[in-house]
C-alpha cells in the first residue's frame, strides 16, 4: 500500500464516495465535489485522485451493469474500503483534536 496520509482532495473524494454509496462513479463524484466543496475540478483530476485512493487501498471499484442511457456502457463504481474508513476516521479525529486544542481567546479579536 502507498502512503496512508490523506491530502485534502483525497479526503473530500473519499467522503463523497461514501455519501454517494452505490452511485459513486467519476461524473457523479465530480459533480458532488463541485457542488459540496464549491470548487471546479476536471474529470481527469477526479480519475487521478480515485486511482491514488485505490493504490492506497482506500477504495475498491467494480463495473455496473450496462445501461441504455449510456449507450450500453457500464459505469465504474467506487466504494470505500475498511482501510479508507479508518483513514477518514483518523483524519476526523486529528482535526477534532487540533480544534479542541485552540484556546477560546485565539479567535477573539
Amino acid at each position: 500500500m502507498k502512503g496512508t496520509h490523506l491530502g485534502e482532495l483525497e479526503e473530500i473524494a473519499l467522503l463523497i464516495v461514501a455519501s454517494l454509496f452505490d452511485n459513486a462513479y467519476g461524473v457523479a463524484i465530480k459533480a458532488e465535489i463541485e457542488q459540496q466543496a464549491n470548487r471546479k475540478i476536471t474529470i481527469s483530476s477526479v480519475h487521478n485522485v480515485l486511482q491514488r485512493l485505490q493504490e492506497k487501498g482506500f477504495l475498491e471499484s467494480r463495473f455496473s451493469e450496462p445501461t441504455k442511457e449510456r449507450g450500453g456502457k457500464r459505469k465504474l463504481l467506487f466504494r470505500v474500503t475498511t482501510e479508507g474508513q479508518n483513514a477518514l476516521e483518523n483524519s476526523k479525529s486529528l482535526r477534532q483534536k487540533l480544534w479542541d486544542n485552540i484556546p477560546n481567546v485565539a479567535f477573539n479579536r
